[in-house]
C-alpha cells in the first residue's frame, strides 16, 4: 500500500507529513519507556524482518497481490511507540533507496502505514487481551484479529485522505469499496503472518514479547470446592537477564533468507493499492519517484543482469541497511539504565 507521488496533492500531504512527524516525535519519547539495553537491537530486527517480509508479495484474488504492512507485528512484538518506528525506518529505507512509495508521500505513507495500522491493532489487541484468558493461545488469537483489521483499517485512513486531496476525480464511494473489499483479503494474510511470528516468538522467548507481558496467569487452588489464589511462593534470587543474541542472529538469518531467496519467487501481480488505483484511475498524474535513479531502485542491484542475482543481492543489503539503521535509532533513544550509587563507608570514632 505504499502510495506514489502524485496520488495526493501538495497540500494534504504537507499536513499528513506534519502528523506524520508528530507521531514519530511522541513515539521517539514514548519508546524510551518500552525499550532498553536488551531489546533495543531486538526492535532494529524487528524493523528488518519487515521490510524482508513486505517483499513477499502473496496473491490475494485474480491479478491482485499483498503484503504485510506490519504495524500490528512490530506493535505486538515491540510495543505501539516503538512499532510506529519500525514501520517509519522501513518506508524511510524503502523511499530513498528502492524508489518505493513517493519522497512526497512519506509523510501518507507512515500516518496510513505506521501510526493507523500501529494504533488500531494495539488498541484492538489489549481490548481483546483483556478480556480473554491469558494464555499463548488466547494472545496469538488476538494478534491475529488485531492484524486482520488493522489493513483495512489503513485503506479506509487512506480513502479519506484521497477524498480530502486526491489529484484525480474520482467517486470516492467506489474507492473505497475497491480499496476495502481488497485489503480485508490482504489482511487474512497479514494475520496469518503476524498470528505466526508471534506464536513462534511467545514459544521461545515470551519474555521479550511486549504484548505477552504478565502472561502467566495467578496459580489457583481449589478450597472446598472453589478456586482462590494460591499463597505467593518465596522470593527467589532474581536471576540474570537471559541472551537475546540467539534469537536476535536466527531473526537476522531468516530476514537475509527470505529477502535474499524467498523474495525471487514472490507474487509479480500489482498491490492491492495499484490494482485499485489502476482500475478506477487514480493514477492517472502519478510522478517518477525522485529516487528512480537508486542503484537499487525497484528492489534490484543496478548493472547486475541476473534478475535472481539482482533481487536477492537488493533485499540482503536492504535486511542490513534497515537493521543497522534501525538499531542505531533504537539504541539512541532506549531507556538508559541508573548506575547504581556506590556503598559509602563511615567510620565512627570510638
Amino acid at each position: 500500500m505504499h502510495v506514489p507521488d502524485g496520488f495526493i496533492n501538495a497540500p494534504v500531504s504537507a499536513v499528513a507529513g506534519v502528523v506524520a512527524a508528530g507521531a514519530v516525535a511522541v513515539s521517539l519519547r514514548g519508546a524510551r519507556r518500552e525499550l532498553d539495553e536488551r531489546t533495543a537491537p531486538l526492535a532494529g530486527l524487528v524493523a528488518a524482518f519487515i521490510f524482508a517480509v513486505q517483499m513477499l508479495n502473496f496473491p490475494v484474488a485474480a491479478g491482485t497481490s499483498g503484503h504485510l504492512l506490519g504495524g500490528a507485528l512490530a506493535a505486538i512484538l515491540v510495543g505501539p511507540y516503538t512499532g510506529v518506528l519500525c514501520i517509519a525506518v522501513v518506508l524511510l529505507m524503502q523511499g530513498i533507496l528502492f524508489a518505493d512509495g513517493g519522497l512526497t508521500a512519506l509523510g501518507v505513507n507512515i500516518t496510513v502505514m505506521g501510526l493507523v495500522t500501529t494504533v488500531v491493532a494495539y488498541a484492538l489487541f489489549r481490548g481483546l487481551t483483556g478480556v480473554l484468558p491469558r494464555t499463548r493461545r488466547s494472545t496469538t488469537a488476538a494478534a491475529f484479529v488485531a492484524a486482520l483489521v488493522s489493513v483495512p483499517a489503513a485503506a479506509c485512513a487512506f480513502t479519506l485522505i484521497y477524498a480530502v486531496g486526491g489529484t484525480t476525480d474520482v467517486p470516492i464511494g467506489k474507492v473505497l469499496t475497491a480499496m476495502v473489499g481488497v485489503h480485508v483479503l490482504i489482511g487474512i494474510g497479514e494475520a496469518a503472518i503476524t498470528a505466526l511470528t508471534v506464536g513462534a516468538v511467545i514459544a521461545v522467548r515470551p519474555d521479550l514479547v511486549h504484548g505477552a507481558r504478565g502472561l502467566a496467569a495467578p496459580l489457583k487452588l481449589r478450597v472446598d470446592g472453589q478456586l482462590v489464589d494460591a499463597p505467593a511462593a518465596p522470593a527467589a534470587p532474581a536471576a540474570a537477564p537471559r541472551s537475546t543474541r540467539t534469537i536476535w542472529a536466527s531473526g537476522l538469518v531468516a530476514a537475509l533468507l527470505l529477502a535474499g531467496f524467498v523474495s525471487f519467487y514472490a507474487s509479480a501481480s500489482p498491490d492491492g493499492l495499484e490494482k485499485v488505483a489502476a482500475d478506477k484511475g487514480i493514477d492517472e498524474k502519478v510522478r517518477e519517484h525522485g529516487a528512480a535513479d537508486s542503484p537499487l531502485a525497484d528492489y534490484g542491484v543496478k548493472d547486475v543482469g541476473d534478475a535472481r542475482l539482482s533481487g536477492g543481492l537488493a533485499g540482503v543489503i536492504g535486511v542490513g541497511v534497515t537493521v543497522a539503521v534501525g538499531s542505531g535509532v533504537f539504541w539512541a533513544v532506549r531507556k538508559r539504565r541508573t548506575p547504581e550509587a556506590p556503598e559509602t563507608r563511615t567510620t565512627e570514632s570510638v
